[in-house]
């Protein structure tokens, strides 16, 4: 292999690298805006379990809206359980099922970290290669 297509190997892995760390960025932003809306539907839950039935709520709706509504059940809640499936939980259960996809979201974010910092890293061992390759054509 000549010194120009090894260069050429690099330069298209560096490439390959930054697209695949672009992606990761897009998955851990996703996820860490999946965790805030977690979070926000634990402190909901958490503030519901003193209400009694009807009692007047605020009720957030999201993008910094909210409704006035009006409690008819304090001690269950509808929670999705995916694929379009919703079951009537306890608001204790649901808080359980809420934290457990916290856990979840978090471990999968450590998991994209890691894998990021590794592709960071392959991605700088090309890059110094690459550039001990320009050094000796000088």
């Amino acid at each position: 292999m000549t010194k120009e297509e090894e260069l050429q190997k690099y330069m298209t892995l560096i490439e390959y690298y930054k697209e695949q760390l672009k992606a990761l960025e897009y998955q851990f932003s996703l996820i860490q805006t999946t965790i805030n809306d977690q979070t926000k539907a634990k402190i909901t839950l958490e503030k519901l379990k003193g209400a009694k039935n009807d009692s007047e709520l605020l009720l957030p709706i999201g993008g910094g809206a909210f409704i006035n509504a009006t409690l008819k059940n304090s001690s269950k809640v509808l929670y999705d359980v995916g694929e379009g499936v919703v079951i009537e939980k306890t608001i204790e259960d649901a808080i359980i099922k809420v934290d457990i996809r916290i856990k979840e979201l978090q471990q999968t974010e450590e998991k994209i970290s890691t894998m990021a910092q590794q592709i960071q890293n392959e991605a700088t061992d090309a890059q110094n290669k690459a550039e001990i390759i320009l050094s000796q054509n000088k």
